[in-house]
């Protein structure tokens, strides 16, 4: 091996096991890859930064804004109610809602498809008594199912195009992936539907040791207020615990600097004891009408001094992997003086919660019932990192609702009619609704996953440095000569299985970015079309259900639902077997070796 092989090697192995580490930001990762392959001189300072002017990260970018500008209207909101509201039968509810995830992630954002759904199987699941554990997996996993069917469906698709356009001189376009990627996902949300449902845990059991919070379920602050009807009785006076509007569990009792642990159900209650508690938002409510005042409502009220006019709001959000407060608590962060929100509850899935409020530190997935002005809270919810769990009250008319949809729609059409790069038209269709006012700027700038941007721009000249070194046809010459004599099916499957390894351990944009070289490369070495390899690795890349935090979607629903790590590969490998038998024997057949 020459120096330059070694070297991109070296770094690309080191740069998959920090990946894989999670130890540090995978964007930092990918950015010291690409640093370190310049001092290496496997990548030219001069075309360094090349990447991020890359038509697949410019795609991603107009993708994720009119994504936004989508979830802003309430269209989508309103067809799922619509469609839930039809159906009478589990089954058939969770058809839909799993069903158009797989549409929607196919033309948006799927992280941005899930935070549109959320909601309404939420809603769903509390109207039909059925556990949210039963829906929100099945959700995540559809969402990344959709989209494996066009070109902007996924980040992986775009890289894979992209590598297409490098070996022989033309890429992938808007519906090329659809053939595959469309009986795959069909095949994937059969399954979801039909089996793969009753492999979910249910995670809605009663046992309280356990404590295992189901969505909605959240710890949360009393205080016994003055003259409250409460005073001097014990909590078993705010009704039956066992009872959906009965009251929330006690988890303790604090009389000013002392905490209250014996005989805590008989203990007569005192005007300023603090009860800290855990149950759903309904229980909450009812608790408060019964006597007791949640502690930082009332402080947030009397703040609005400024504003006698202004009306508070409650919003449920969840914290998604890597948002920017994930470990700091709403003390550090100064929620109400600086972001002008109260928390009033936290809800953790498989985790309890015996401190403070105000001392919890964040994590992904948890959900936050937060209390604000009604008229910015959404604004600010989103300046946090979070995602906003409640319907929003839209007042839009409809011309507003369906610009965006119309926009988008347009964009899609021009981008598959191949006249001009799909980039320019997503990004042209972007600004339409900037200036149309179905968006503003701030709002595109935040609905960017910034993350993502700086993963593909740092490691495409890395990829690519792979490739041009001869240090994928390497790896390429050991899978071929190790696959020699055999079915080149087999070869295909060997692929798949690889990338869908990887992408379990790390994300979906850098496990592409490393495969579709090697795949290029066991193409040339085979002498054979290298379509169905790159397709494989598409489909493969895109196939991250086996661990939680193969994808964001998956580490998303974590929390609201309860669910463990080894729940996931329960459900996720039949699936990941179903696309092999689907997706193997369909590839060379729609393109041929």
């Amino acid at each position: 091996m020459t120096f330059e092989q070694t070297a991109i090697l070296a770094i690309i192995l080191g740069a998959l096991s920090a990946f894989i580490w999670g130890r540090y930001r995978i964007d930092l990762v990918a950015l010291l890859a690409l640093l370190l392959a310049v001092a290496a001189g496997v990548v030219d300072p001069a075309h360094a930064f090349a990447g991020f002017g890359h038509p697949a990260v410019i795609t991603v970018v107009a993708v994720l804004g009119m994504s936004a500008a989508l979830t802003r209207s309430g269209a989508v909101g309103m067809i799922a109610e619509r469609l839930a509201q039809r159906t009478d039968s589990e089954t058939a509810k969770t058809f839909s809602l799993v069903g158009l995830a797989g549409f929607l992630s196919s033309f948006m954002n799927n992280v941005g498809a899930l935070a549109l759904l959320m909601p309404v199987a939420l809603s769903v699941a509390r109207r039909a008594g059925l556990s949210p554990s039963r829906l929100l997996m099945p959700l995540s996993f559809a969402s990344l199912l959709g989209g494996m069917i066009t070109l902007i469906g996924t980040p992986p698709n775009l890289i894979i195009a992209d590598y297409r356009r490098n070996a022989i001189g033309e890429e992938f376009h808007m519906f090329d992936f659809a053939p595959v990627g469309l009986a795959v996902a069909l095949a994937g949300i059969l399954y979801l539907v039909i089996v793969g449902v009753r492999l979910v845990p249910n995670r809605r059991g009663n046992d309280e040791g356990k404590r295992l919070f189901e969505l909605s379920s959240y710890v949360t602050e009393f205080r016994v207020p003055a003259g409250s009807r409460l005073i001097g009785q014990t909590i078993l006076a705010l009704g039956d615990r066992h009872e959906d509007t009965g009251r929330p569990t006690v988890l303790a009792l604090l009389r000013g600097n002392e905490r209250v642990v014996r005989r805590l159900t008989r203990e007569p209650l005192a005007e300023g004891d603090l009860l800290l508690a855990h149950g759903t938002a309904e229980q909450i409510e009812a608790a408060v009408q019964k006597g007791l005042e949640l502690v930082d409502a009332k402080e947030l009220d009397a703040t609005k001094d400024s504003n006698e006019d202004a009306q508070l709001s409650v919003v449920e959000a969840v914290m998604p992997p890597r948002a920017w407060i994930e470990g700091r608590s709403a003390a550090m962060l100064r929620l109400r003086s600086r972001y002008g929100l109260n928390l009033l509850g936290v809800a953790r899935g498989g985790a309890p919660i015996n401190t403070r409020l105000r001392d919890v530190r964040f994590r992904a997935g948890d959900v936050l019932m937060l209390q604000g002005d009604a008229d910015q809270i959404y604004g600010t919810i989103s300046a946090l990192g979070c995602l906003p769990l409640a319907q929003r009250r839209m007042s839009l008319e409809r011309p507003k609702i369906l610009a965006p949809a119309l926009i988008f729609l347009s964009a899609i059409v021009a981008a598959s009619a191949g006249i001009v790069p799909a980039a320019v038209c997503l990004v042209t269709g972007l600004a339409a609704m900037v200036l149309l006012d179905l968006i503003p700027m701030s709002e595109v700038y935040e609905a960017i996953d910034w993350q993502v941007v700086i993963l593909l721009g740092a490691m495409i000249p890395v990829g690519t440095a792979m490739h041009e070194t001869g240090a994928a046809g390497l790896i390429a010459g050991v899978v071929a000569d190790a696959a020699s004599g055999y079915s080149l099916y087999l070869v295909l499957a060997l692929l798949v299985m690889l990338t869908m390894f990887l992408t379990d351990m790390m994300n979906n944009a850098a496990t592409a970015l490393v495969m579709a070289p090697v795949a290029l490369g066991i193409a040339e070495r085979l002498s054979v079309s290298p379509d169905p390899f790159l397709m494989a690795v598409a489909i493969g890349a895109s196939s991250a259900f086996l661990t939680p935090i193969g994808h964001q979607n998956n580490l998303l629903v974590m929390g609201p639902a309860g669910y463990r790590f080894s729940d996931y590969w329960r459900v996720g490998l039949p699936l990941d077997l179903i696309i092999l038998a689907v997706a193997v024997p369909l590839l060379p057949i729609v393109w041929p070796f």
